[in-house]
């Protein structure tokens, strides 16, 4: 229960944060929703915190607004402020799906909790592979 009324907070502070960075852009709620895409009830609805929004309507909703992805994303929860450049780089990659981001972070994440070492490059995930013919 006590995840569930995190997350309800969660939401109801991005709402919160949302509304109040469209007030500063001096834009309408029919604008903003206009401009990134998305229906007047749906963005209310964010705002009020009803809605948890993916990833992508976050993107779209932050280019609408003029400030950058992360932000948003950080104040869903999907990055940690001061986040590492892989996370950052996976959650603002143009090529791959919501849920292909979402999956993504959750195993990224699941990996540095436990405290195994992401790879840094290409080559070192590579190296790190488990060996085909074995």
């Amino acid at each position: 229960m006590e995840a569930k009324d995190a997350a309800g907070a969660r939401m109801r502070d991005l709402g919160s944060f949302i509304r109040e960075q469209r007030r500063s852009a001096e834009m309408s709620l029919r604008h903003l929703a206009e401009h990134a895409g998305v229906s007047n009830p749906y963005l209310s609805q964010i705002e009020r915190g009803l809605r948890n929004p993916s990833a992508d309507i976050l993107q779209r909703l932050a280019a609408a607004l003029r400030i950058s992805a992360e932000t948003l994303y950080v104040q869903a929860g999907i990055l940690h402020e001061g986040s590492d450049d892989l996370a950052t780089r996976i959650a603002s990659a143009p090529e791959l799906t919501d849920r292909q981001r979402q999956v993504l972070l959750e195993v990224y994440r699941s990996l540095r909790d436990q405290g195994a070492e992401p790879p840094s490059t290409p080559e070192d995930a590579a190296s790190q592979a488990p060996d085909p013919e074995v």
